[in-house]
């Protein structure tokens, strides 16, 4: 499809700057741009690229001020990278989605399957599962019996939703991601370990996305959650019993032990760890490697480091920590020093 920069200005309730009749049917990132791409500045260290994109459209800031003419039309808008990220979705929605039962899946009978759904080859729905209308189930994909699927969601191929699982509407799992497997409940005994059975579910509500290979632990009682509108990225482990709370994010690797809180609007850095039975607060935000293996103290709170502390902390402990041989070395001299003063001294004839 093809759109004016008028048209897409109208959209996004931005201001030409430029032909308003430029046309696009494609995106590009700024420093790759070619004619008919729309791209976006939002990063100041790409702003060169502005004045040498073959882009035949960027979207770029209300406040951005030009130091030479710019060959591409411009869309000033209050923030481009939203604006671009609205697009995207805006194209995502024009795509045509597919439906229909291929017939090399296997749907049981006992399913009850909503309209305009589709359910690709090799996939498996197993008995009592109910999937929404407009859901999209992609080839070797497993829903296990009784699982419940909202409308609009979307899973990829090899994801596996274990037995009485629940996801909510406008659902996104990626490719190779583990729903409702057993959490890692084992009671040790005098010959080994004795299996917890985990007799609980997952329940994941509306508009969230699990990446790639993530996996969600079902509860060994009650339930593990995912709330509304949270964001998991690739390779996260989820334990049994957790509750990640409203709109948090995550990226790559992270880890929470079983029941693990985590609070709404969290923003959690890559390969992040948390003790289990901990609750952190709404809006903290947790650094990259960071290991939290306590409850946390409040909203809005920064944390990195292992063990988590404040940033402040850190970065004096950080300017310490490479001082350390020296200081190790300067220690030992002293003690050495000290020993043999001390030597001296016992040898000195007393008065």
């Amino acid at each position: 499809m093809e759109f004016t920069a008028k048209q897409i200005a109208e959209m996004i309730g931005g201001r030409v700057e430029g032909n308003a009749d430029a046309t696009v049917n494609t995106f590009a990132k700024i420093e790759e741009g070619k004619e008919g791409a729309i791209s976006f500045l939002s990063n100041p260290k790409y702003t060169h690229c502005l004045y040498d994109t073959q882009s035949s459209i960027v979207l770029v800031n209300d406040n951005l001020e030009l130091e030479h003419p710019v060959s591409a039309t411009l869309i000033r808008v209050p923030n481009a990278y939203e604006a671009v990220a609205r697009l995207l979705q805006l194209y995502e929605q024009m795509k045509p989605r597919k439906t229909g039962i291929d017939a090399l899946a296997s749907v049981s009978p006992k399913a009850t399957i909503g309209k305009d759904v589709y359910i690709g080859a090799f996939a498996v729905i197993g008995d009592g599962a109910s999937i929404g209308d407009g859901t999209q189930i992609y080839p070797h994909t497993v829903v296990g019996d009784g699982v419940s699927i909202g409308q609009r969601c979307l899973l990829y191929p090899n994801v596996t939703i274990y037995q009485g699982c629940r996801l909510g509407n406008n659902v996104t799992i990626h490719a190779g991601s583990v729903i409702g497997a057993d959490g890692f409940g084992f009671a040790p005994n005098t010959e080994g370990y004795d299996k917890i059975p985990q007799i609980g579910i997952v329940v994941i509500e509306d508009d969230v996305e699990i990446g790639a290979n993530t996996c969600v632990d079902r509860s060994t009682m009650g339930q593990t959650v995912i709330h509304r509108g949270v964001k998991l990225d690739n390779l996260i482990q989820v334990a049994h019993n957790c509750e990640v709370g409203e709109n948090t994010v995550m990226s790559a690797q992270v880890g929470l032990a079983g029941s693990t809180k985590v609070g709404a609007w969290c923003m959690v850095g890559g390969q992040a760890g948390f003790a289990g039975h901990i609750k952190v607060a709404d809006r903290t935000f947790i650094g990259a490697q960071c290991g939290v293996i306590s409850n946390t103290k409040g909203q809005g709170q920064q944390l990195i480091g292992s063990p988590a502390m404040d940033p402040k902390t850190f970065f004096k402990s950080s300017a310490v920590m490479k001082h350390l041989p020296e200081m190790y070395r300067e220690l030992n001299d002293l003690k050495k020093q000290v020993e043999e003063l001390q030597a001296s001294l016992a040898q000195t004839p007393k008065p």
